[in-house]
């Protein structure tokens, strides 16, 4: 499966835009939208480029997801993904949130996106409300 625009748009809303690197509050260089790999403190981007690489970032989630979920609707894949691109592929892998969704108990994995609002052992609001629209975009 692809991402939808439904998924690009929620990551973009919730990772916003960032031209300059800058940590995020788990102390990690970021840039664009959440872009983290080989990013230097003085390192800049432009909006373009910065939606060019989560296309292709959000291609590679995509494809390690498909890889982890036996089926989902558009909407679920776009959730796990949009999941999976803040927290990690791995941290999905091993989730409840999967282990449920592979088990067909869709209204339990909807329910475990809000398990995961925590950056260091610290309550974000910002993750608690990512995790409430992906859980919502997981049940459309």
């Amino acid at each position: 499966m692809k991402v939808s625009k439904d998924c690009i748009d929620l990551v973009k809303h919730f990772e916003g835009f960032v031209a300059k690197a800058y940590k995020c509050p788990a102390g990690v260089w970021t840039i664009g939208y959440g872009h983290t790999l080989n990013v230097h403190p003085t390192d800049v981007i432009t909006e373009g480029q910065a939606s060019v690489m989560l296309q292709e970032e959000l291609d590679e989630f995509a494809e390690k997801v498909s890889k982890l979920v036996k089926k989902a609707t558009q909407s679920q894949f776009d959730a796990m993904v949009s999941f999976a691109y803040n927290v990690g592929v791995a941290a999905l892998a091993s989730s409840t949130l999967l282990k449920k969704h592979n088990a067909g108990d869709y209204a339990e994995a909807q329910k475990q996106f809000l398990r995961w609002d925590k950056a260091a052992g610290k309550t974000l609001a910002g993750l608690t409300k990512r995790r409430i629209h992906e859980s919502a975009l997981y049940g459309k």
